[in-house]
């Protein structure tokens, strides 16, 4: 099928037009903005168009979402968490149509848009259970008669920004989460994917409307920076969970941090995979293949160091080379294809620019690079994946290209490996390959991997929802989904419960 017969039929079943407002605040759809052609990254058509939010717009959201929180912060966490199920059911239904939108705006190939919709069905599931263990703490008191308690409550009203290469499973993150703590968020998409976002809140409203409750408790704005701005600037909203480039993650976190807000920031990755003189060279090569050239390489996990010892590494980069040049390139709707195209020509364009400091700095592409033409689709970004192998000062190393080129960079020692591995500002996902007990102990460790994500024998791509995700340094320190990332979204309150019928101090005060 074509690009415009699939959106068609999407459309038809996710309730999308060629025309949609970018601003929803719980009762209707209106934006006063620019109106903005959705162009596919597949082959250039445009998908629709979408009016984006202005000032006004986004007052009205931000009102209806603070208003909405105050009414849902009173309603039972199991039951929030009932609906987060009913929720997730909706998603499961709808996963088919909106894991082929997510592949019409962002590119991704179908199986990655079906995995990212499955995202949204398991953190709903993980977010209900939760919903009934949102515990605190009890603690013995120095005072006869006394009792300390921690209780955890809805922190407020959410602001969540978003970026394109997850369309839809980030901000299920977030909502399921801030949902079930009792708190109300206010989306704000990525403006290269706002129809996967018009969608996802359009289900979230017909649940909150099929169980009693106020829609507004998921409101959507759609813009441009400006708006960004705004969001990350309101006292209203009590938490500003951004993912998006260190760039504007320090925008962010100055904007939330003036008004002495909270933010969660999940931000770029350099991301590194050692493989060690004892590692399973095959078990590696299928790891990183797939954590490299996924999603175009358009991941904040993508694999884009690979640290070999130098003993394995003739053997396991001509392996990988292989892989490359034998990669399935295309439209991503169509079977068999592993690599769909970049966003956009800006993204291409910065991969070639990458390419060319590679070169300067001493750098030798092993394989990729090449512009990819593709029967159909001839105004859409296509490259084939790059391997270079790179001197290790190289500074080009050390920054993040949002583009499917993987550094080869060599090593004698598991010593000079993690001393490259810690050597960049970033610190979100890692991985290690090794059949070496004591080499897989050291990265775990205190003086190991410096990242938030740290793997074994498996890649640096591809996390469950169970885990909380997240990263270090320059990646924000922020922790999305499971474990205990809830806690983000609630505010903590330690409470004295006195039954002694008597006023004694602690420290052994006296005061009479």
């Amino acid at each position: 099928m074509t690009v415009s017969q699939v959106r068609d039929e999407v459309f038809a079943q996710l309730g999308l037009s060629a025309e949609e407002a970018g601003a929803f605040d719980g009762a209707t759809w209106s934006a006063g903005g620019a109106r903005v052609a959705v162009h596919s990254p597949i082959d250039g058509s445009v998908l629709a168009h979408v009016r984006h939010a202005n000032a006004d717009d986004y007052e009205r959201a931000a009102a209806a979402t603070a208003r909405a929180f105050l009414k849902w912060r009173e309603t039972p966490a199991p039951v929030r968490g009932e609906f987060v199920r009913t929720l997730g059911h909706r998603f499961r239904a709808a996963k088919p149509a909106l894991a082929r939108l997510v592949t019409l705006e962002a590119g991704k190939i179908v199986a990655e848009g079906a995995g990212e919709v499955q995202e949204i069905v398991d953190i709903c599931d993980f977010a209900t259970g939760l919903s009934r263990q949102l515990y605190g703490l009890t603690f013995p008191s120095e005072r006869p008669g006394h009792r300390i308690v921690e209780q955890w409550h809805p922190l407020g009203p959410v602001g969540c920004i978003t970026a394109f290469n997850f369309p839809v499973a980030v901000w299920a993150w977030n909502f399921s989460l801030a949902a079930v703590c009792g708190d109300s968020l206010l989306w704000k998409p990525s403006e290269k994917t706002p129809l996967t976002a018009i969608a996802c809140i359009k289900l979230a409203a017909a649940a909150c409307r099929e169980a009693g409750f106020d829609p507004a408790i998921a409101t959507l704005v759609v813009g441009d920076r400006a708006i960004g701005e705004k969001l990350a600037a309101d006292p209203r909203m009590a938490l500003i969970s951004a993912t998006g480039s260190i760039a504007m993650g320090r925008k962010v976190a100055a904007a939330v941090a003036q008004r002495l807000g909270r933010s969660l920031l999940e931000l770029g990755g350099n991301n590194a995979a050692i493989v060690t003189a004892h590692a399973d060279l095959e078990v590696a090569a299928k790891a990183i293949f797939f954590g490299a050239v996924g999603t175009a390489g358009q991941r904040c996990t993508t694999t884009r160091r690979l640290i070999v010892h130098r003993d394995v590494k003739d053997a396991f980069v001509a392996r990988l080379v292989r892989n490359y040049e034998n990669v399935p390139i295309g439209n991503p709707l169509a079977d068999g294809v592993l690599v769909g195209p970049l966003i956009d020509a800006a993204a291409g364009e910065r991969m070639r620019a990458a390419l060319e400091k590679t070169r300067a700095a001493g750098g030798k592409v092993l394989t990729g690079g090449q512009a990819v033409s593709v029967a159909g689709c001839e105004k859409g970004c296509y490259v084939r994946p790059a391997i270079v192998e790179m001197p290790a000062q190289a500074e080009i190393v050390r920054e993040e290209t949002f583009a499917p080129i993987l550094y080869v960079l060599t090593c004698a020692s598991l010593d000079e490996a993690m001393a490259l591995h810690n050597g960049v500002t970033q610190g979100l996902s890692s991985a290690i390959f090794t059949n070496n007990f004591s080499e897989s102990e050291r990265f775990l460790g205190p003086a190991g991997s410096d990242c938030g994500l740290a793997n074994v024998n498996t890649g640096t791509s591809g996390a469950e929802i169970g885990g909380a995700f997240g990263g270090e340094k320059d990646t924000g320190g922020g922790r999305e989904s499971g474990s205990d990332a809830w806690k983000a979204y609630m505010r903590r309150a330690t409470s004295t419960l006195n039954g002694s019928g008597a006023v004694p101090l602690a420290q052994g005060i006296r005061f009479e």
